[in-house]
């Protein structure tokens, strides 16, 4: 009990005390749903025990949770929580799993809009048309190791400016340092305009003509294909440039760059994990922790 208290304070997992009770209440029946499903194509039908006979699960599901936000925070070994908990490495490891797969399907959360989760990219643009909000689009790298010697594809997670092996996620944020969306994970090779356009971004501006989006200064190719809609900041100038346009560009620029700073502070909220600072396990795994992340802090922002 002393350990289950310890683990679910917020130097552990990041959020309120009272957050993972809620998630382990909002996630509890598809939790149950997918264990059910798992033992019914393992036994090759419908069981012929009655509902709540058998073993009990342990840990109980509330701890799984925390168990699961406590791990890419503190890229704690599963040994440390399981022997916590009271459990073998497996089952924690397995736990977690189970719950990180959940946690990102779930998306992120809107302010002021309890029970709203846009899960693509159409479902931001809709609710930014509705509430008339410009959006934000960044992308940021996450140190992964170097693939085997030899496997093809190896050069693609070395990207030309940070020159080690990353990969690329990109995040939409609203007005403020909130999350409203995060895709999948790219190699880092990818420049952050084409894994926008292959996320369909572009099929986002078709429907959404009025939405703007604010992006930096490596996006110019999006803002030639979308002129008005995505919005990037003005060039510096040069020497045959009129003085009076040279000094009201600065200007100009920084008054883009303090709105566009919002989702890079969202980027660096989901960064204070350290897993995804550097990732030193499959490279299979980041997309679903990357996602399993972002809700629970969009959770908290929201709610404060």
């Amino acid at each position: 009990m002393a350990g289950r208290y310890v683990l679910a304070h917020q130097l552990f997992t990041g959020i309120s005390r009272q957050h993972p009770a809620c998630l382990a209440e909002e996630l509890a029946v598809p939790w149950q749903a997918a264990a059910e499903g798992r033992r019914h194509e393992a036994r090759g039908g419908a069981g012929r025990r009655e509902a709540g006979a058998g073993a009990r699960h342990r840990p109980v599901f509330v701890d799984r949770p925390v168990v699961t936000l406590i791990h890419p925070r503190h890229d704690l070994p599963h040994p440390v929580p399981a022997l916590l908990l009271g459990v073998d490495r497996s089952t924690g490891t397995r736990a977690t799993g189970e719950i990180r797969g959940l946690l990102a399907e779930r998306g992120c959360a809107v302010p002021d809009r309890p029970g709203l989760r846009p899960r693509t990219g159409a479902d931001v643009f809709a609710h930014a048309r509705a509430e008339g909000i410009e959006l934000r689009l960044h992308a940021t790298g996450i140190q992964v190791r170097r693939p085997v010697a030899g496997r093809g594809g190896r050069r693609a997670f070395v990207p030309g400016k940070k020159k080690r092996n990353t990969m690329k996620a990109t995040a939409v944020a609203g007005h403020q340092d909130r999350t409203l969306r995060t895709d999948a994970l790219r190699p880092g090779r990818m420049h952050h305009a084409t894994a926008a356009r292959n996320e369909g971004i572009g099929t986002c501006f078709q429907h959404f003509p009025d939405v703007e989006v604010l992006l930096d200064d490596g996006c110019p190719g999006l803002r030639r294909d979308r002129p008005g809609q995505a919005v990037t900041p003005p060039g510096k100038g040069n020497r045959t440039s009129p003085p009076e346009v040279l000094e009201a560009r600065p200007r100009a620029r920084h008054r883009h760059s303090s709105k566009h700073i919002t989702v890079e502070h969202a980027l660096a909220d989901h960064q204070r994990r350290k897993q995804l600072v550097r990732w030193t396990h499959r490279r299979e795994n980041p997309p679903a922790t990357y996602r399993a992340v972002a809700g629970p802090v969009s959770d908290r922002n929201t709610t404060g």
